[in-house]
């Protein structure tokens, strides 16, 4: 949990920083203009009307605090897939899921007959292929069949527990062009509420215009990435689940003869 909040400030203060810089720019190219005009305005002419910023910041801050609140959300998203994306591509790996180590240590013991010998391993090694053969071993004394009836019990769950882990990923790739769905709906809202005044403010106008565009494009950045990082390591976490399977069966195939040595 710290990792994600360390993830979605890094996240707010870069896009932060981003959106400055981006209004920054319009603004020190405008300067030159803004001191040429001085001279006219000084000698009793009427300097003309200075163009509102129309930035990122300012279409965010001139959104209003629903629009605040769905950017918070966005960027709130876009941590969260982040931080998800790191974390799954971490844990769904051949090292973490079936470490070689682990294979090496039970196959000496399988090869000694000795089951107490192969449990320590698991236990010296925790992770989800040692949790799966922990329970084969757990019942070693009730028959080779009990123990492929525990083995496939184990791995479904140690399946659904990476399998949940990813959903946070897909989670985050549907939520968030729902919220810039909803802002661009928040926006085509506020467009015709400056129509309905039967003078429009032009600017006003394309700000609200510029807000629906802008929350769809955001949305659409953190979906599209997301979504394709979810697929890929889902496969990849199903070609490891398979592959756990099968070392699992190859290491308990011994087990039919296999007699339990007592320290």
């Amino acid at each position: 949990m710290k990792r994600l909040v360390m993830s979605m400030f890094v996240c707010a203060c870069l896009t932060g920083g981003a959106a400055l810089a981006q209004d920054a720019a319009p603004a020190a190219a405008e300067a030159p203009a803004a001191v040429a005009e001085a001279a006219p305005a000084a000698s009793g002419e009427a300097a003309p009307k200075q163009q509102s910023s129309t930035g990122f910041l300012a279409v965010v801050l001139g959104s209003g605090w629903l629009g605040v609140v769905l950017w918070l959300a966005l960027f709130g998203c876009g941590a969260a897939a982040i931080y998800f994306v790191v974390d799954c591509s971490i844990m769904i790996r051949p090292q973490k899921l079936m470490p070689q180590t682990l294979i090496d240590k039970v196959k000496a013991g399988m090869a000694e007959g000795d089951v107490i010998k192969a449990i320590k391993a698991c236990e010296s090694e925790p992770g989800p292929m040692a949790n799966i053969l922990s329970a084969g071993f757990s019942h070693v004394e009730e028959g080779f069949e009990v123990i492929q009836e525990s083995i496939g019990a184990a791995a479904d769950l140690e399946t659904e527990r990476i399998m949940q882990r990813l959903t946070w990923i897909s989670v985050c790739s549907n939520l968030s062009p729902m919220l810039g769905l909803l802002g661009t709906v928040q926006g085509m809202i506020m467009c015709f509420e400056t129509l309905a005044t039967g003078a429009p403010d032009v600017g006003a106008l394309a700000l609200a215009i510029s807000q629906a565009l802008w929350t769809t494009a955001g949305g659409l950045a953190i979906a599209i990435p997301a979504i394709t990082f979810y697929y890929s390591i889902r496969n990849n976490a199903n070609r490891l689940i398979l592959r756990m399977e099968a070392m699992t069966m190859e290491l308990i195939k011994d087990l039919r003869n296999v007699e339990v040595v007592s320290d």
